[in-house]
């Protein structure tokens, strides 16, 4: 695990400083200098490109992931990634003629107030391509286990880039529609930037010739489409859905909630990115001690780091609520509460999802990815159009949808490798997550009202404390049950408990 916590530990001070610049723009500067309207918008152009990003790559840069390790000589990688950089274009271009009706088909989605989208239609596919072919560039440095640098252009670059372009909104550098336009063309510029990238960490010979197991590849990659991007695109139905009831300033409203739940995820991302080539090689070698050694210590791990943060965000979330502008935003502590539930289950699951991905038995991964998204999308309409629970039933689609098929694929494991993620101390992290939560979720500190800005900044005061609170508490519990030694050692080597 040295390689995993060496690049998860960077990864994840990279994840968390994007996260704190995209908390700053997604709490204060998209409300504040955008606007909810506009805000909603570009949420919406942006979530329905990551809905068919995974049927455009057509699972290349998971098939990457994959089979790279599998091969043996140096011809027989170049006559993979030679035949693989190609596949993402089988749909891409075939989409780029035919988008009149992509443009039809989503204007028919939305309510009559919310036709100010068709303007933006083409800016879907320009960086629905832009994402397929950045990640595919991604994976290529991935399986050369080198991912600091493509973390840095996945979750650093575009929110830098937000900043600055709402700060140009804000001094009326730019307008509100050059800035799409701009966004648009960093998601260009960066996939480029990706490209060149990744020629130099390795640049293969290029053959026109197929690899051997060619059939194989193709077959990997139809049932890997929608399986492996199965998480994310849980989320964006979401917000794909919001316009074709209500107003687009609701999806706005909606993704700042997402984005406090989702916060917890970033060590997730972080650690997944250098596991997935990993936990490949093990099962091409069939390795399974090393299997579970990572599943194990990636469940253990993900799940302390995700607690921590849990915690720090539901026992704040009402203090963040108070800071935003609009009233729309308030109210949505049990939307961030089953968001980051789901994403801390799949957390404690570990590398659940990558060992079937990667394994013999990945066929599987594709009843269980249209499985989610056909659970979510009618669950979305049971409790956000029938029963109008609001945003609160699109979250508890999610969460439910989450809860049934991550057990489903905990089973899955159990049974084909006689593995579980499960430690002898994974229950003893759960009571002490369960109790500090159930201590600091419906108690605060008592600050008096402190005016700046014609703003009662008291929460901001509230929040500090309790979280420093939280976390000093939280670590010392994990230390003293020892929890785990990779996370014990680093503590122990900076601070005397």
């Amino acid at each position: 695990m040295g390689i995993v916590l060496k690049q998860s530990f960077r990864n994840t001070l990279i994840i968390y400083l994007a996260f704190l610049i995209g908390g700053i723009n997604t709490i204060v500067f998209y409300p504040e200098f955008l606007g909810a309207k506009f805000y909603g918008l570009v949420v919406y152009l942006f979530s329905t490109s990551n809905i068919i990003m995974p049927f455009l790559a057509f699972g290349a840069h998971f098939t990457m992931v994959k089979f790279f390790s599998s091969y043996e000589t140096k011809e027989e990688k170049d006559r993979f990634l030679s035949s693989l950089i190609f596949m993402p274009l089988i749909i891409a271009l075939p989409l780029g003629f035919c988008w009149d009706y992509m443009h039809e088909l989503i204007m028919s989605r939305v309510t009559e107030e919310n036709q100010n989208i068709e303007n933006y239609t083409f800016s879907i596919y320009i960086i629905t391509v832009c994402c397929a072919y950045f990640e595919f560039f991604y994976s290529w440095t991935k399986v050369q286990l080198n991912t600091v640098f493509g973390n840095v252009l996945k979750e650093l670059w575009n929110r830098a880039v937000i900043m600055i372009l709402l700060v140009a909104v804000f001094f009326e550098w730019i307008t509100n529609v050059e800035f799409i336009y701009y966004l648009t063309g960093a998601y260009i510029l960066r996939t480029f930037v990706m490209m060149f990238y990744a020629f130099k960490v390795y640049l293969p010979k290029f053959y026109f010739k197929l690899p051997d197991n060619i059939s194989e590849i193709i077959k990997y990659s139809a049932y890997i489409i929608l399986a492996g991007s199965a998480g994310a695109i849980l989320l964006d139905i979401d917000k794909n859905m919001i316009p074709g009831k209500d107003t687009i300033e609701k999806v706005a409203y909606y993704t700042v909630a997402v984005f406090m739940g989702s916060f917890i995820e970033a060590p997730s991302r972080a650690m997944t990115q250098i596991l997935q080539p990993l936990t490949s090689k093990s099962l091409n070698d069939s390795d399974m001690v090393e299997v579970e050694n990572l599943y194990k210590k990636s469940s253990i791990n993900l799940f302390l780091v995700g607690g921590l943060f849990f915690l720090l965000v539901n026992c704040g979330v009402h203090e963040l609520f108070k800071l935003m502008p609009e009233k729309g935003y308030a109210g949505g502590e049990l939307v961030v509460l089953m968001i980051s539930l789901a994403k801390l289950y799949t957390m404690f699951l570990g590398n659940n999802g990558t060992i079937i991905n990667n394994s013999k038995f990945y066929r599987i991964a594709l009843p269980i990815g249209v499985g989610m998204a056909l659970s979510v999308y009618f669950l979305n309409k049971l409790f956000y159009f029938e029963l109008d629970f609001g945003t609160n039933g699109l979250a508890m689609a999610t969460l439910v949808t989450i809860l049934i098929f991550n057990t489903i694929k905990l089973f899955f494991v159990k049974r084909k490798f006689s593995i579980t993620p499960f430690t002898n101390k994974t229950v003893l992290l759960f009571f002490a997550i369960l109790i500090l939560f159930l201590s600091f979720y419906f108690w605060n500190f008592s600050f008096p009202s402190i005016e700046m800005f014609n703003r009662d900044i008291s929460p901001v005061f509230n929040l500090i404390c309790k979280s420093i609170l939280i976390a000093v508490l939280y670590l010392f519990l994990v230390v003293k049950l020892s929890v785990s030694e990779q996370i014990n050692a680093l503590i122990k080597k900076y601070i005397k408990l």
